[in-house]
């Protein structure tokens, strides 16, 4: 079942965590391409110095932020990578949840190391497996995610996101790559199942 948009109107923090579990569903012509969340960052707007939307910073990036809950805010990073993140809250409150690691799913593993690698799974090294779609421009890539998705309705067709089960724990801790953030570095708004797709406390970029 395609999540509602009363889930993405919630608080940025439970949206957060309840979306651990849950399945990404990118359709490519007509393949789905599916994965199980297993990681995930809050990033509180306004107030959040490790947001783009800080103190209500408005740019051609970041105006998908302010947009209402349930909408995809695509961004380029570093010069290399994509990172895909769930828009939340009411239009005009700019938070967001990225979304850092994915498990595929079984019927996924193909076409999601045709767009990774460019390789078949069965030509993958171990190395190559484990690290398929364990950080936000892994999985990006693994999903064909890009500048298109940015403002997609995640209640539309081709992107959306689907009820699924937990299986294990979710734990907190630190988010990652944000030592500029001042005070907001040290916020527990990571959440990630443990044990599961590579992920572990101590990951540093991991993109």
């Amino acid at each position: 079942m395609k999540l509602k948009r009363e889930f993405y109107m919630q608080d940025t923090e439970i949206v957060a965590r309840e979306l651990i579990g849950k399945v990404l569903v990118h359709k490519l012509e007509e393949t789905f391409i599916k994965g199980r969340i297993v990681e995930t960052e809050a990033y509180l707007g306004l107030w959040d110095k490790a947001a783009h939307s800080y103190g209500g910073r408005r740019t051609e990036r970041t105006r998908t932020m302010f947009a209402q809950g349930g909408i995809a805010y695509v961004y380029f990073i570093y010069g290399m990578y994509y990172c895909f993140n769930v828009v939340t809250r009411e239009e005009e409150v700019p938070e967001a949840v990225l979304i850092r690691g994915i498990e595929p799913l079984e019927d996924s593993l193909e076409q999601m190391s045709l767009l990774r690698y460019k390789k078949t799974w069965k030509e993958l090294t171990a190395l190559q497996r484990k690290n398929l779609s364990n950080g936000p421009g892994k999985m990006a890539m693994a999903f064909g995610l890009d500048k298109s998705c940015n403002a997609l309705d995640l209640l539309g067709e081709e992107l959306y996101i689907e009820e699924g089960e937990v299986e294990g724990r979710i734990l907190t801790s630190r988010r990652i790559g944000i030592d500029y953030a001042e005070e907001a570095r040290d916020w527990a708004l990571r959440f990630y199942l443990e044990g599961s797709c590579g992920v572990s406390p101590v990951k540093k970029r991991g993109f």
